[in-house]
């Protein structure tokens, strides 16, 4: 115990708290054990697309001492982000370009790592031990190890869901050589309830609590780099980077405040509800210029315009012929077949 009264474990969830972390919990590093084996069953069905990264590191992604074989304890974080809209409020606007809500502020791989480091730092000052803090980026799998600890349960769309948040949380983990005393694991909430299921536009979930990435809208509009399968195009609707359907039908979001979320996540007005006009005129130089500080900025601009262009094929809109015919000569192949095909799909809609 410490002169303040509190064990070092009640200490770090506070000063998680002050630094912006709606919510800590920790486990023992092997806290879960079958994340590996699901982890090599979804990969030998190829249900990672392309994500070529998902493998090459399998060893290591599968469980936190096959990355640092000296970890003993798990901390892992969340940071709201929950909107203060209905994600879903622009579904039907045909001119407008839908941006998942994550992705309509700065970007959360910044403000997570820098919150993270933070942390860390004041770790090894009141308790010592070896640290590494993660975001997303290398191969850990945060979604398990954060129901182990107790931020909640991966919902049947695969994503943690929390009871005090809902689906609205960026996750990052610190792995430590401290042995700190652990949480109590999440409990699967989900019931009979399968809406994450019913709503998602493309039948991307086989059976519940697994997802097939090569059917998700936010797989095939941000890490999928070649033509979007035609069979998708016409479900993906306006949706231009990510999708949140699945997320935002979610019951327990009902609990979920967006007072807690972190203001660095609010939507940017130019993202929150892009003209899709402006997206198709978008070259490179623009394309930086309107999502710096985002994490949109990492698909390029040939990506993000392949997106617009499925998105105002399907709009109806006759009104896109000529920015579509201009980009049916561009010079990215990608982005001349998305415009062909939105070409062809709005001389149908005549």
């Amino acid at each position: 115990m410490t002169r303040q009264g509190e064990n070092i474990e009640e200490r770090i969830k506070a000063q998680a708290a002050a630094l912006g972390f709606a919510d800590c919990a920790i486990a023992h590093a092997d806290a879960a054990p079958k994340t590996a084996e699901r982890l090599a069953q979804w990969l030998s069905e190829g249900r990672h697309g392309d994500m070529i990264w998902m493998e090459e590191r399998a060893a290591q992604r599968g469980s936190p001492q096959g990355l640092w074989p000296d970890v003993r304890s798990v901390i892992m974080l969340g940071m709201s982000y929950a909107p203060a809209r209905d994600p879903l409020a622009l579904e039907h606007a045909q001119d407008i370009g839908r941006i998942s809500v994550y992705a309509q502020g700065q970007d959360y791989h910044d403000v997570v790592k820098k919150g993270l480091k933070a942390l860390a730092r004041w770790m090894i000052d009141e308790a010592g031990g070896e640290l590494k803090v993660f975001v997303d980026t290398a191969p850990v799998m945060e979604k398990p190890l954060a129901e182990a600890a107790g931020l909640g349960w991966q919902g049947k769309h695969s994503n943690l869901v929390s009871r005090s948040h809902g689906s609205w949380l960026f996750l990052g983990a610190i792995y430590t050589t401290l042995d700190l005393s652990p949480d109590v694991p999440g409990r699967d909430r989900c019931g009979s309830c399968d809406a994450c299921q019913r709503a998602c536009p493309t039948d991307a979930f086989p059976a519940p609590y697994r997802v097939d990435a090569r059917k998700c809208i936010s797989y095939l509009t941000i890490e999928h780099k070649g033509p979007i399968p035609i069979e998708y195009r016409a479900a993906i609707g306006n949706r231009i980077y990510g999708c949140d359907d699945c997320l935002a039908v979610c019951p327990w979001n009902k609990f979920a405040d967006s007072a807690a979320a972190n203001k660095a996540f609010m939507g940017r007005s130019e993202l929150a509800a892009p003209s899709l006009t402006d997206l198709l005129e978008l070259d490179d130089a623009a394309f930086r210029a309107v999502f710096a500080g985002s994490p949109i900025k990492r698909i390029g601009r040939d990506r993000m315009v392949r997106n617009a262009a499925i998105a105002a094929g399907n709009s109806g809109n006759a009104g896109y012929k000529v920015q579509l015919q201009r980009l049916a000569q561009d010079q990215n192949e990608v982005v001349r077949d998305a415009a062909a095909w939105a070409l062809a799909q709005l001389l149908e809609a005549r």
